[in-house]
């Protein structure tokens, strides 16, 4: 228990030096309420995310760190108005410190191209940002060690529409009381600190390498992201 106390106020000190910020954090490890107050974050867009990057490359005490070889933050446009949120890098993320350059990556790829969009229209980062061991999913308090940086990353970024892929996504930004399978295909309402973006969730790419039978689901998903884009003229 103190161990668990001693992580949770490193992590309460480095969101306050990273955006000077109030924070609320709840018992609960993914179900959490931030109240952020952004008043001393200045300077451009890009130095803004500088910051950020500096901030997660200066953590400590972390064992996704650790094992690691590179930080993967984030790949695209800054100012795009799409963001795209996956659950962590790979063993080829992690290799070249980009975000879906592997197999999913190029899936993911192709599934952009068929609504008119590449990676110059869109911005794409993860949920944490160091590859967990074997490629396994990100544990709950990895979650919620990260989860900071990542409301950050969104603010900067200010997108207005925001795409969870998979399960560990979808977690992170909603909560765990929604399951992916019934979240996927809805138009999401939620603030994250001051950006209001429309949030969709769908299937993450590596799972639909797994089922492909499932990709007729994120079909519809992309076509309704296509549909919102047309809708706001952007």
């Amino acid at each position: 228990m103190k161990k668990n106390l001693n992580q949770k106020l490193i992590n309460l000190i480095e969101y306050y030096n990273l955006i000077n910020s109030n924070m609320l954090l709840s018992n609960s490890p993914i179900k959490r309420t931030y109240a952020t107050e952004i008043k001393n974050v200045k300077g451009s867009k890009l130095e803004r995310l500088n910051k950020l990057k500096q901030s997660i490359t200066l953590i400590k005490n972390c064992d996704l760190k650790k094992n690691a070889k590179n930080l993967v933050f984030g790949d695209g446009n800054i100012n795009a108005k799409i963001m795209i949120i996956g659950e962590g890098p790979g063993a080829q993320e992690d290799s070249e410190g980009k975000p879906f350059v592997g197999r999913a990556g190029k899936l993911l790829d192709k599934m952009l191209s068929a609504i008119q969009l590449d990676r110059t229209k869109v911005y794409i980062s993860n949920v944490v940002n160091f590859r967990p061991p074997s490629n396994r999913k990100p544990t709950e308090s990895e979650i919620e060690r990260y989860f900071p940086f990542l409301c950050n990353h969104i603010e900067i970024i200010d997108p207005k529409i925001l795409l969870l892929l998979g399960s560990t996504a979808l977690n992170a930004v909603i909560g765990n009381q929604v399951v992916i399978s019934k979240a996927r295909g809805k138009w999401i309402e939620k603030n994250i600190g001051f950006s209001k973006p429309w949030i969709i969730a769908s299937f993450h790419p590596a799972f639909l390498m797994r089922q492909p039978e499932q990709k007729k689901l994120a079909w519809i998903d992309l076509k309704m992201i296509r549909k919102k884009l047309d809708n706001l003229k952007i």
